[in-house]
């Protein structure tokens, strides 16, 4: 009956991993409040605009670079009516319809320009976010004049919205240890619905019968995701989505694989987990580089230290659920072999779904 009850829930987390291998979405909004002019950036992901400002004007399935440039007015015309900038009671319009850029991890950049300096408040609302997931957060930053942050804020659906007193924040600025909170969440949150990286894990520690393997596969695992999203989020080393995102889902399948080959007794275990925890650590990073978090007081090393608290808090948590189920299945003389080879081919499946579904679709 466990054996039974335990397989459908790994199948019920394929079967919701078929969708979702990340969170909803991130994007960021930053305003620089200078002299006589305020000045908004907002980043977000292609996708979550693309449905609102369709690129895909000859409906071939496939958005070409000059159906991308076409697009641009309309990606403009659009976070320009979705942006709300309130100064001293009195909402403003941009002066410009915003200029768009485009990145090589298919973000679109759209800066607009206020022209008037506010005395004593200033409000911004994203209501764009409520056409987005409920999931969808967004990081929005206050710039003074020389480029200092001020205030971070992360804002969502149900809370869209920040308002300023200038004197209040002069009086008493913004802590910076502010957004520490909401930075761990947000690890917390990319971890426990990032499937990919949580079915790797669980094929990694698949084969575990007792507490120190899985303590070490889960430190190896720790260490070297670590080390790559510090690298990554410091501008040490970078790796292009493109290439992270496919990796990623054959480090799944050759886990899975593996264990149906080798059995529960496959040799350097921890190695293997270091160095595809590398490849892991490029795909936590993206969640930085989507919010384009770079600088401010602390630059990006406390929310890089805050979110990888949130990573390691979170996969404990996972963890400490699912070991004790793993522990008695394989220990249990019954259901070990049947246990292991099922869910490994299980992973291995859904592994295989996405790197088809990163690489060719």
């Amino acid at each position: 009956m466990l054996m039974r009850t335990t397989l459908t829930a790994v199948f019920l987390l394929l079967q919701s991993a078929w969708v979702f291998a990340h969170p909803p979405g991130l994007s960021s909004l930053d305003v620089a409040i200078k002299a006589a002019q305020i000045d908004a950036k907002v980043t977000f992901a292609l996708q979550d605009i693309e449905a609102f400002a369709p690129m895909d004007s000859d409906l071939d399935a496939e958005v070409s670079d000059d159906e991308r440039e076409a697009a641009k007015p309309k990606i403009a015309k659009l976070l320009a009516k979705q942006l709300r900038i309130n100064v001293d009671g009195q909402d403003v319009l941009p002066v410009i319809s915003g200029s768009v850029i485009y990145d090589d991890q298919n973000n679109a950049h759209v800066e607009l320009q206020y022209a008037v300096e506010p005395k004593q408040t200033l409000l911004v609302q994203s209501k764009f976010l409520a056409l987005l997931p409920d999931g969808h957060q967004q990081y929005l930053t206050f710039r003074d004049a020389g480029g200092k942050v001020i205030v971070e804020k992360m804002i969502g659906k149900h809370a869209d919205q920040v308002s300023l007193s200038l004197a209040n924040v002069a009086a008493t600025p913004q802590s910076p240890f502010a957004a520490f909170g909401d930075f761990f969440k947000l690890g917390i949150e990319h971890i426990v619905t990032g499937y990919d990286h949580l079915l790797f894990l669980f094929a990694l520690l698949a084969v575990t019968h007792s507490f120190w393997p899985a303590l070490k596969i889960i430190t190896f695992f720790t260490i070297a995701h670590s080390i790559t999203l510090a690298c990554a989020g410091l501008n040490i080393i970078e790796l292009p989505s493109s290439f992270v995102e496919p990796f990623i889902a054959a480090t799944i399948i050759y886990v899975g694989v593996e264990n149906i080959i080798r059995g529960d007794h496959p040799k350097g275990r921890h190695w293997l987990t270091f160095g595809f925890g590398l490849i892991h650590g490029f795909g936590f990073a993206g969640v930085l580089r989507e919010m384009e978090i770079s600088s401010g007081d602390t630059g990006i090393l406390l929310p890089l230290l805050s979110f990888n608290l949130g990573i390691e808090t979170g996969q404990i948590a996972v963890a400490s659920i699912v070991l004790p189920i793993i522990w008695w299945l394989n220990n249990n003389i019954k259901t070990s072999e049947r246990f292991l080879k099922a869910c490994s081919i299980a992973v291995s499946l859904m592994g295989t779904y996405w790197l088809v579904e990163r690489t060719m679709l």
